[in-house]
């Protein structure tokens, strides 16, 4: 208490955060009941008959459920590999000595993050059109016949992850570019002085550097692997695509919000919070035993 009284303005300062978190995070917590119930508006949360895990039963038997864990792993995975491309960024614009065309190149790579995701899907519209987008446009210089990207079920994950790629990597690669500020100087000159070349002072002094911020941002991920994002991905999808584009987030929007399958949709993204929770919980563990880093 001692501590707490020397410190009373930061406890202040800190209060509005701890209550928006109770407010928004704990407090609907009480709604998970829903899940393993059969949930009636007019009885409420409280009144409605438990069923168990009913709910759970029928997504695990669903023909959806194959469709939707298997969409949302391979667009996780296929993210999981455009993991190092923000690493491998930092360490580019790290090596630029010209300050005035770094902040030019960082300020141009880190604009498309700010452009809203419906924008974003609306310009990957009209660009990837196999009639008068640019690749329509492209492919009849040709003569031939342009693919329908944002049509395509096998193509989408790929379409879903580079488009991201591109808008975030800029910004991404900040926090690397932070790690990469904190390294002592001294560490350059005396590699310098040992006739250590550009490359090596990379590969010894910049990556092992970047290795903890970048394992503890791999756990993260981890953590929401079956996570895939909703916006993005239900405003690119269409009847064509469906089949490579139904993921958790969507399922769950569907069956909760536009078909009024209230506790179904709270059974299926508790699975979700559940799966995700225990994978956070593993790959923190086995990284705090390979490689001493961990969130906890």
């Amino acid at each position: 208490m001692g501590r707490i009284g020397r410190n009373w303005g930061l406890y202040v300062l800190l209060l509005p955060a701890v209550v928006l978190l109770f407010c928004f995070t704990y407090i609907p917590m009480y709604g998970v009941m829903i899940a393993f119930k059969d949930y009636n508006p007019v009885m409420g949360i409280s009144g409605s008959p438990w069923v168990g895990f009913k709910h759970f039963e029928r997504f695990f038997h669903s023909y959806q459920f194959e469709l939707t864990i298997k969409n949302t792993l391979f667009i996780s995975l296929y993210s999981f590999a455009t993991f190092p491309i923000p690493i491998v960024f930092a360490l580019f614009v790290n090596q630029m000595r010209q300050n005035w065309f770094r902040r030019f190149f960082q300020t141009v790579t880190y604009m498309p993050h700010f452009i809203s995701t419906v924008v974003l899907v609306g310009l990957m519209l009209i660009l990837l059109s196999p009639g008068n987008g640019l690749i329509g446009n492209l492919y009849r210089l040709f003569g031939a016949e342009a693919p329908n990207l944002m049509g395509s079920a096998g193509l989408f994950s790929s379409v879903y992850v580079w488009s991201d790629v591109w808008q975030q990597t800029g910004w991404n690669s900040i926090i690397f570019l932070a790690a990469l500020s904190a390294v002592d100087p001294s560490l350059y000159e005396a590699a310098k002085a040992d006739g250590a070349s550009r490359w090596q002072n990379i590969w010894h002094i910049d990556i092992p550097m970047l290795m903890p911020t970048a394992i503890t941002l791999l756990i993260l991920r981890v953590g929401g692997l079956l996570g895939v994002g909703f916006e993005k991905v239900y405003l690119m999808q269409n009847n064509l695509n469906i089949t490579g584009s139904e993921v958790i987030s969507t399922y769950v929007y569907k069956v909760g919000l536009l078909s009024a399958q209230y506790s179904f949709s709270s059974a299926v993204n508790l699975f979700n919070t559940v799966v995700n929770f225990i994978l956070l919980i593993l790959v923190n563990r086995i990284s705090r035993r390979y490689s001493e880093q961990s969130l906890w």
